[in-house]
């Protein structure tokens, strides 16, 4: 275990979060999360060079509002994340 993943751990209970571990080699057990990860990875990590943490959070961030805001997804329809949440409520 790195230290980040020691950090996350000790994080997470103190937080009481209960960190669920998929099997190792089975990354269908997390299709969703390995599917959000190919789609951050090719629509803007891999086509960047960062030169600081800071700038990494700041795009990440600003990606991320823009993919559950602005981003129609056509698996839910044509609409956005954050309107298919607001119909769920």
């Amino acid at each position: 275990m790195g230290h980040y993943s020691g950090a996350l751990q000790a994080w997470a209970q103190k937080q009481g979060i209960a960190l669920l571990y998929i099997q190792p080699g089975n990354p269908q057990q997390n299709a969703y999360i390995e599917r959000h990860n190919r789609t951050v990875r090719y629509a803007w990590l891999a086509s960047t060079i960062f030169n600081d943490t800071e700038l990494v959070q700041d795009i990440a961030t600003r990606w991320l509002w823009t993919y559950n805001n602005e981003r129609p997804n056509m698996a839910r329809g044509g609409i956005t994340p954050m309107e298919k949440l607001a119909l769920a409520v």
